[in-house]
């Protein structure tokens, strides 16, 4: 850790050949890398710390001397025959907080940085360096409230001034912290600055002009962490700029000028150094692009700010405002009884202010945190006091009119470090007000038998006065702080979670009764189209009547305890009608699926088919008429299947309105609400059950004609009487019987042991070998007297000689 300040010192003094070299050394720290960035940028050269440093220039030194080197610098650096083609920067504020760094990563200026083990001083006077991304000259002023000039402010204000006058952008470097502190965001010395400057350079009483050229402040807000937004920083340091210039001593014809037409006010937000380097390095590079890109729009260096002078000209022009900066007497006012009061005043106010965040450093972070402080207001109070008594014990003895404005100053400083946590203990109060009463509402909503509206007033009441007592002791007095804003958002906060908690147990409700619509409703639709009759729909929409009156009865019987509007009793009967229509829809489709018309038509043709008037199963005899008995069935059966394609009575119920978040709502279109089946459907069903039904009636059929060809009785006693003697001779010749009993105890046995399935497969694979070699051996036989016919005769040599002799 100690690495990177004794780096720095040696770079500076005694510079190496090749830093590359000492950046990729593994040993050398992050701290070393840094602080080699730091004073290390690209195309800056090393070399002893000087008035006429190679690429910087001391232009005015500690002892207010301007000097003679500006224009054979000029020239060194290739910028004396620009004519107008140049622009000038300077950066102010307090001492150490890192201007000479921010130069340096914004332009590849090559100013000193502060060796951080001794935080003294490392800027004396003014600097000037070019910038390494264009034709721009980077003025390095020595940094305000520094120490080693004590209570001497007169440099300060005059190095400032000469800054406004000789610039055309001025960069106000300051800390997060310090927006919305008077001396320390150099407040005190842009007053003097501005109304010296309106002396100065205002013009005269008579020509009464606009002046010709502006001068645009760019406040570049260093640590910017992002606790605080963007815009409340802006709006804070426009505040305070606006409240400089109301209080400025203007001349007479200057009373009605503005701030607008001398000066325009820009800002920037650079991340912490140290704690996000990475970020800082990325917003120094976006930042550098206003100063480089003249397309953008927030480009800085606008013709308006320029002040027309050749390049050639810039040392004699600088050289003049220094002179008539020094010779100006109205940069001694204050007096210096004023300015020893100030100082003296500032100081202590500084003390008082340390002492008082010291106190409140240990609450912030639990309040950051989200948790809630208790006494909190107590403790600021004790915090004000304190700090406060100290202020008062030691700066009440200086000057009074400057004690008192101070003392404002510091009352102000002190409100403003405790409003945010004002603030934060009031959102953390709501954020518990909300917490509890969803706490207290839930555990209400699970006693059994509650009164919801008596459960939500209780848990309302219990949440808005902690909240409000809370509130009351976190307030202090002279301030003008309110809470009544954020109880009104507690307030609305409480509302929605009652509403919402509301909204879920009546659906809860709604989502219970319609469970029990549907069981309702199961039974009797069921049993009305099982047995399919004219008046059916009658007895359905009878049922839906009573089903949804009950329902709707049980809602309102139990939406009384929840305190719930008109509209919203409204808006839930119509979403509990819309679901027991639906419910109803739904049950009725199913009934009417084409499974289950099937199987009534099926069950309604068998009954009047297979069974008589009396309900006895018929057993068809050849001489009854089953032609008729089928048509007669087939018919009656028919004429039931339109019953079913639409719903039909003389009392229809009114369509319910289309529920929300259905994703069919088809059952609500007015044309198709009671149609259950299609013509094309019902056709479709109609020729289905024609084909089961003439299956019915040719099964029908099948066993007439079975029962017409059995054996006739006689049959059996002829078999007896012709086949005695045979069965006589069976049973009383040995061998036979023998032979019987073998056969019968061998049957006995293959069915006990659950043979028979396995000597059958035998018998049939052993019939078929023998049938297939049978087959072959037959082919084979017939097939060699045709093989030896078509054999060719063999030649017989004995035959031959016979008949050539």
């Amino acid at each position: 850790m100690d690495q990177a300040p004794a780096i720095t010192h040696n770079l500076i003094n005694n510079p190496p050949e090749d830093l590359q070299s000492l950046m990729a050394d593994p040993r050398t720290t992050d701290e070393a890398r840094s602080a080699i960035a730091d004073i290390a940028q690209p195309g800056t050269a090393f070399s002893k710390t000087n008035g006429t440093s190679h690429g910087r220039l001391q232009i005015v030194n500690e002892h207010q001397e301007f000097s003679k080197d500006l224009s054979p610098h000029l020239a060194k650096w290739g910028l004396l025959d620009k004519g107008f083609a140049y622009d000038v920067v300077a950066v102010f504020g307090s001492q150490s907080t890192g201007k000479s760094t921010l130069l340096n990563r914004l332009f590849g200026t090559s100013f000193d940085v502060m060796d951080e083990s001794r935080r003294q001083q490392t800027t004396k006077g003014i600097w000037m360096c070019p910038s390494a991304y264009g034709s721009t000259l980077v003025m390095d002023v020595e940094g305000t409230d520094g120490r080693e000039r004590g209570e001497d402010q007169d440099f300060e204000r005059k190095s400032a001034l000469f800054s406004l006058a000789s610039t055309e952008v001025l960069l106000v470097n300051l800390w997060e912290h310090q927006i919305g502190l008077y001396q320390g965001a150099n407040m005190g010395l842009l007053k003097t600055v501005f109304e010296v400057n309106l002396g100065l350079f205002g013009g005269s009483a008579e020509s009464r002009q606009q002046p010709k050229e502006k001068t645009l402040i760019l406040f570049v807000i260093r640590d910017h962490v992002g606790a605080t937004p963007m815009a409340n920083l802006t709006g804070t340091l426009k505040a305070d700029m606006d409240k400089i210039w109301a209080s400025l001593s203007k001349p007479s014809h200057l009373a009605d000028a503005t701030l607008d037409q001398y000066f325009d006010l820009s800002f920037a937000a650079l991340p912490h150094k140290v704690l996000m380097p990475e970020k800082f390095e990325e917003s120094v590079t976006e930042l550098r692009k206003r100063f480089t890109d003249r397309t953008r729009p927030d480009y800085v260096f606008q013709p308006s700010y320029h002040k027309r002078i050749p390049a050639d000209g810039v040392s004699f022009y600088m050289e003049g405002i220094w002179e008539q900066v020094l010779s100006n007497k109205d940069l001694d006012l204050p007096t210096q009884q004023e300015l020893l009061a100030q100082f003296r005043c500032d100081e202590i106010a500084a003390v008082a202010m340390e002492v008082f965040l010291a106190s409140a450093k240990a609450v912030r972070r639990p309040v950051d945190g989200g948790s809630v402080v208790e006494g909190l207001g107590a403790m600021m109070r004790d915090w004000m006091e304190v700090a406060m008594g100290k202020f008062d014990k030691d700066a009440s003895r200086y000057h009074a009119s400057v004690y008192q404005r101070k003392r404002s100053d510091l009352v102000a400083a002190l409100h403003a470090s405790l409003s945010p946590l004002f603030l934060g203990q009031l959102k953390n109060l709501h954020k518990s007000a909300n917490s509890g009463f969803s706490k207290d509402l839930t555990a209400g909503l699970k006693e059994p038998g509650y009164d919801f509206a008596n459960v939500v007033t209780k848990a309302r009441s219990r949440a808005r006065d902690g909240f409000v007592q809370a509130a009351k002791e976190l307030s202090l007095e002279n301030t003008d702080w309110e809470y009544e804003h954020e109880l009104g958002l507690v307030d609305d906060d409480l509302k929605h979670i009652a509403d919402q908690c509301r909204a879920d147990e009546t659906k809860k409700m709604v989502n219970a009764i319609e469970r029990s619509v549907k069981k309702q409703l199961l039974e009797p639709v069921e049993v009305a189209l099982s047995k399919p009759t004219p008046t059916m729909w009658d007895t359905v929409l009878a049922t839906y009547r009573t089903v949804s009156a009950t329902a709707e009865a049980s809602y309102l019987s139990k939406a009384n305890s929840f305190g719930c509007t008109d509209e919203e009793n409204d808006r839930a009967l119509s979403t509990l009608r819309s679901r027991t229509w639906l419910s109803l829809r739904r049950k009725l489709e199913e009934q009417t699926s084409d499974a289950n018309l099937i199987s009534i038509l099926r069950a309604s043709f068998e009954e009047r088919f297979r069974y008589d008037e009396a309900g006895v199963p018929r057993v068809w005899k050849p001489e009854d008429d089953i032609e008729a008995a089928f048509t007669r069935a087939k018919d009656e059966t028919l004429a039931l299947l339109p019953l079913f394609a639409e719903i039909t009575s003389d009392h229809l119920p009114s369509l319910p309105p289309a529920p929300d978040n259905e994703d069919d709502a088809a059952p609500f279109d007015p044309s198709t609400a009671f149609t259950l089946l299609t013509p094309t459907k019902l056709l479709a069903l109609e020729s289905r059950f024609k084909r089961e039904a003439d299956a019915a009636y040719v099964e029908a059929k099948r066993s007439m004609v079975s029962s017409v060809a059995q054996i006739p009785v006689w049959m059996y006693g002829a078999l007896a009487v012709l086949g005695w003697n045979e069965a006589m001779t069976v049973l009383f010749n040995p061998l036979y019987f023998a032979m019987l009993l073998v056969i019968a105890a061998s049957a006995y046995l293959v069915l006990q042991l659950g043979l028979a399935g396995p000597l059958v497969q035998m018998s049939r694979t052993l019939i078929n070998e023998v049938r297939k070699i049978a087959t072959d051996k037959l082919r084979e036989a017939f097939a060699e007297p045709e093989a030896r016919l078509a054999q060719p005769v063999e030649a017989d040599p004995r035959r031959e000689k016979l008949e050539a002799k």
